[in-house]
């Protein structure tokens, strides 16, 4: 395995890639040794020699790889999956120095925007309302789309850590030993190889959650840190000060929380959650004090303290015998170092607590974050008064904007709920109180004025024990769930409450009239502890989704329920389902427009808009490069605030290494500063951005019509089974939620975005990234308008964006290889499937050409280009291998096979398991060379 190069042109030395080449040239030979030296030296000639048979003859690599016995297969799936992650991360840890690099020259991406922002002439004032706006949130979701387990993962952490601290050694020391390292390195690619990378059973929703809380607890040590404080700085070279205990970056999780669908997220699901992320945010403080401790030991001897510091001080040793003897001795003049010790005695109370379930005690405990951050508010004060100005702003500020960010939870978390269930439990109590007895059969405006006129009544529709059936009383107990992690943990603990497949005003209603049985909204006291989110999934429902913000605003009730919140609004858009009932064209261009209707409603209410934008990994599933992304949001849609979901390998990709999480949180925030305060009039004149828009709708027409036309065939549910290896989705148990809807059939209406791409994906056909597009821009051009195109290309920031991750997708695709697929597993008379997916694919390529005028894909990124092309020599075996052993697991008869369903569930041993093993292994490989599971 010498010869794994990994990533770059062998014939150019002194590229600027050489070091990286370099580095995966030596761990690729590493890998070849541990093969040899685990496994035994034919392994090792196996992987070289079909390595090089791919390259030569790849019929003959097909053939040779069909007769590799099962063991064999899944040795040999296991290197080339291997070689994979060990060549990502040395990618990371490259990417990672190139933008060290590229900051220590041109500075971070804070910077770039305060130059744009400078250069536009902003007055301070503008930038200091903007500023006070500012509220990104990052939302942890369980969506299972990382096929790789965290002991892999941290492994490979290891791996990075140690490639940078060679090159440190390098730079610092002109050290050229690497044999301490070089064994360090054989060590952790031994024990990766003795590693199982296959989870024995599906994780449960705790298990998720511990999984999330391993990068957040990272992020609150590093670059969350670095990021608000660079954000600090930023913004006073601008000429504003900003408050430490503002919350421009906060953090959120769906994690125990999205109970659409998952049958596994019940209330005390959603209690124990929470209570971990605790657990760990409180761990994650306790460090943080530990630093002040170390670093606050101004005397009173030498400098002055505040009054209020000092009677606080008084009131908390009096209120607080768990702080030591020995402390209040060795401390009695460090009047600092003895405050953080007390904060430090209030977070071990506080867990003892939450552990307990007992009351909170103001001044021995915290409820939330807010008492914790006018403690250490206190602190900077004083200090600011008393000669400290360069501490107070310095390590405390950034203590306290950190302790902002996270809480004591460490992420806010979200709760969502199909919006039929809401209507289930409705439609019982109302059966309960005799008053409506068919509920179910009203149409949505009866519906709408029932619940409106109940919102704003004082009677109580339900009692705690009012019967319900299982199903309803998991629903309503949610509401009771949320107000009890309220009253226990904080109230910032849980903020929204987020309706799946909201179609009407009447699905918001529901929602809120349970939120008021619960105690969650009172509107005769102005109360909202929690806010109502409509999330609009489809196109139908994007494309009335101002007409729907509308009616939900004109509802004086619910109105009033917006003013309690603040006058904020969020909507959440859904890109997956969207791209998956549409295509990639109409599911875009759906979601624009949905955001301007949506950003004109809310202004004419008086209402701040925060859209979540729930995009996933792949360019399928909404995903692609986040600072262009934002940019490429309609002119007013970002006045500040905006979630955006994080899932899968994305959070892996994003937030393994410190300094590519610290670049993702920054280039997110600088988007969102940017747009806020530039990108408010539209950068396109009217009425060019009119003949846009009508291009657009042509092109989304004519690519609805093609995408449908592929959906509707009623053999492509056979094909894509038969093509794509998604059957065994849920053995890989990368997640605890179920891959199809409740009561789906075996067809393709009930099945998951993340199934549905991942499916495409592993056989290289990535149908959801593309199809279509050729078929509208083409429609483009037969009605005259292909210079329309250009010009879009040339100064349209959606259109360019659009155009790029399409191009990416493109690329991506390998209809060579997929055609192993189909014309080893798929019947004949389902060929004409594939047919039409090469006709559409070669259209799409000539007409994405004739946009950005290449040579070829990605022309205008060789680097890209060439990489993509490098992995696909390692890819190819691994399709090959697949569809062999994707033959034989189905010629097994279906008996013999066992799929779990549930989190815990194993299957037992078979002939079965061992040939699924060899699967879910290749599945691992290609994930991790392709970098996207689903």
């Amino acid at each position: 395995m010498s010869d794994l190069n990994g990533h770059l042109d062998p014939d150019s030395p002194d590229s600027p890639d050489a070091a990286l080449r370099a580095d995966i040239r030596r761990i690729g030979t590493l890998l070849g040794q541990t093969l040899a030296r685990q496994e035994g030296p034919p392994l090792l000639d196996l992987v070289e020699e079909v390595r090089a048979l791919v390259r030569a003859d790849a019929p003959a690599a097909a053939a040779r790889l069909a007769a590799l016995d099962v063991t064999t297969g899944t040795k040999l799936a296991r290197a080339f999956s291997t070689y994979f992650h060990l060549a990502n991360i040395t990618e990371q840890v490259h990417r990672a120095r190139d933008l060290r690099r590229r900051r220590a020259r041109n500075g971070g991406w804070l910077d770039q925007a305060a130059k744009l922002i400078a250069e536009k002439g902003v007055p301070a004032d503008e930038i200091a309302a903007a500023a006070r706006r500012l509220a990104v949130r990052p939302v942890f979701t369980a969506h299972p789309t990382e096929a790789a387990r965290r002991s892999i993962l941290s492994k490979l952490r290891q791996v990075a850590d140690a490639l940078d601290a060679e090159a440190a050694a390098a730079v610092l020391y002109d050290a050229t030993d690497t044999t301490n390292s070089t064994r360090r390195f054989a060590e952790l690619i031994d024990l990766l190889w003795q590693t199982d990378e296959l989870r024995l059973d599906r994780p449960d929703p705790t298990d998720e959650a511990r999984n999330a809380v391993y990068y957040l607890k990272d992020l609150y040590a590093e670059a969350a840190p670095q990021v608000l404080d660079d954000l600090a700085d930023t913004l006073r070279q601008l000429g504003v000060e900003t408050a430490p205990t503002s919350r421009p970056l906060t953090f959120g999780s769906w994690i125990g929380g999205d109970r659409d669908g998952n049958p596994f997220v019940t209330p005390t699901v959603t209690r124990d959650v929470l209570m971990i992320q605790h657990e760990h945010g409180i761990q994650a403080t306790e460090a943080a004090m530990d630093a002040l401790i170390d670093q606050l030991s101004v005397s009173r001897r030498l400098r002055g303290v505040s009054l209020d510091l000092s009677a606080s001080l008084a009131k908390d040793l009096d209120s607080l015998p768990e702080v030591a003897p020995r402390f209040r001795r060795t401390n009695a003049e460090e009047p600092y170092r003895l405050k953080v010790r007390c904060i430090r005695a209030k977070l071990g109370n506080t867990r003892k607590r939450l552990q307990q379930g007992t009351a909170h005690v103001p001044g021995r405990d915290y409820l939330g974050s807010h008492e914790l951050i006018a403690d250490l508010e206190l602190i900077r004060a004083s200090l600011a008064r008393n000669s400290g100005q360069l501490t107070a702003v310095g390590t405390v500020a950034s203590a306290i904007r950190t302790v902002s960010a996270f809480g004591l939870q460490l992420a806010t978390l979200d709760v969502r709920e199909h919006a039929e269930k809401h209507h289930e439990v409705l439609a019982q109590m109302y059966a309960r109180v005799g008053e409506v007895d068919e509920y179910p059969t009203l149409d949505r405006g009866a519906r709408t004025k029932l619940l409106a006129d109940e919102l704003t009544g004082r009677r109580p529709l339900a009692s705690a024990d009012t019967p319900l059936n299982d199903s309803a009383r998991k629903t309503f107990d949610v509401f009771h769930t949320i107000r009890e992690a309220q009253d226990r943990f904080g109230p910032e603990v849980v903020e929204s409450y987020i309706i799946s497949m909201t179609l009407g005003v009447d699905d918001v209603l529901a929602a809120a009239v349970l939120a008021r049985e619960a105690g969650l909204i009172d509107l005769h006291s102005g109360k909202a502890r929690v806010g109502i989110v409509p999330l609009l999934e489809t196109p139908a429902e994007l494309d009335a989704g101002g007409d729907l913000l509308d009616q939900m605003l004109s509802l004086p009730a619910y109105r009033e329920i917006v003013r309690a919140r603040g006058d904020l609004q969020e909507v959440m858009l859904g890109y997956s389902d969207s791209n998956k009932e549409a295509g990639i064209t109409t599911s875009q261009w759906s979601i624009h427009k949905a955001q301007r209707a949506l950003r004109d409603v809310a202004a004419r209410h008086g209402v701040r808009l925060r859209l979540f934008h729930g995009r996933g990994g792949t360019v399928g599933r909404g995903g692609g490069p986040t600072h262009e992304a934002i940019l490429a949001q309609p002119y007013g849609t970002l006045d500040g605030a905006i979630k955006v979901t994080e899932q899968g390998e994305v959070i892996s990709d994003k937030y393994t290494l410190p300094a590519l999480a610290r670049e993702n949180l920054e280039l997110t925030v600088a988007a969102v500063l940017q747009a806020t305060l530039l990108h408010t009039t539209s950068s396109v004149d009217a009425a060019r951005l009119t003949r846009f828009d009508e291009t657009m709708d042509t092109a989304s027409a004519a690519a609805f019509r093609a995408y449908r036309s592929l959906v509707e065939d009623p053999d492509l549910a056979a094909y894509f089974w038969a093509a794509t290896p998604t059957e065994l989705l849920g053995a890989l148990n990368i997640g605890s939620r179920p891959a199809k809807r409740p009561n789906a059939d075996a067809g393709l209406g009930g099945l998951r975005a993340i199934p549905w791409v991942f499916g495409w994906t592993q056989t290289r056909q990535i149908v959801p990234g593309w199809f279509g597009v050729g078929s509208g821009l083409a429609a483009v051009r037969e009605a005259g308008h292909g210079d329309v195109l250009k010009e879009m290309y040339g100064g349209w920031q959606f259109f360019r964006t659009f155009v790029s991750n399409v191009e990416m997708m493109l690329a991506k695709t390998d209809l060579s290889i997929a055609r192993r697929y189909v014309e080893t597993l798929v019947p004949e008379q389902l060929h004409p499937i594939f047919t039409k997916i090469e006709e559409e694919y070669a259209r799409t390529v000539e007409q994405i050409l004739a946009i950005t005028d290449g040579d070829g894909l990605l022309s205008g990124n060789p680097q890209l280009a060439r990489t993509l092309g490098v992995r696909d020599t390692y890819l190819e075996p691994l399709h090959h291998l697949q569809v062999a052993l994707l033959r034989q697991y189905r010629d097994l008869n279906d008996a013999q096979r066992q799929v779990p369903t549930a989190p815990g569930g194993r299957r037992g041993p078979s002939d079965s398991t061992a040939l699924e093993r060899a699967l879910l292994t290749t599945v691992n490989g290609i994930a991790a060379g392709m970098r996207n599971t689903g």
